[in-house]
């Protein structure tokens, strides 16, 4: 995989302009050993309650982006080691959480890409409170079902359709 977000910028400054293409506010932190991942994005809306995300993260991932909407709650945490250990085990490219991560040094040798607000020490909540595969939206920016994420150390962009 290769690819450079500011070269999608660059060569698509059509589809920014047409909303089809846009740049998540650079609101994030790094995770994982993979700096670069893309993926069609599989959606959860959450808060404060990771039961949804452990059950997506159970299912394959087929190369899928992991998009949680956790409200940005700084609180507590959605995904831990555990988690990002099941992530690489079953094929997601890699997680996007409005809101924190835990274990972060365990996450950091797991061979998938994260972004997360930041890190706290707390778990979450295990109720199951939440929905699946629906539009989220984070710093602004709408994300669907199926639109393609590609990230890397300059920054995150939602596409509507695959950029080759």
């Amino acid at each position: 995989m290769t690819f450079a977000t500011c070269d999608i910028c660059d060569a698509n400054e059509d589809k920014i302009a047409a909303g089809t293409l846009a740049v998540l506010p650079p609101i994030f932190q790094k995770y994982g050993a993979q700096l670069v991942f893309s993926g069609p994005a599989t959606t959860l809306k959450v808060f404060e309650d990771n039961v949804l995300v452990r059950a997506a993260l159970e299912t394959p991932g087929n190369g899928h982006v992991l998009v949680v909407d956790g409200g940005g709650s700084l609180r507590c945490a959605l995904v831990g080691g555990n988690l990002g250990v099941l992530a690489e085990k079953n094929g997601w490219a890699g997680i996007i959480v409005n809101g924190c991560i835990r274990d972060s040094e365990e996450i950091n040798t797991c061979n998938i890409g994260v972004r997360a607000l930041g890190t706290h020490p707390q778990r979450s909540v295990r109720k199951g409170a939440g929905d699946r595969d629906l539009r989220v939206s984070i710093g602004g920016v709408a994300i669907h079902p199926g639109d393609w994420i590609y990230a890397d150390a300059d920054g995150v962009l939602v596409s509507a359709v695959k950029i080759d």
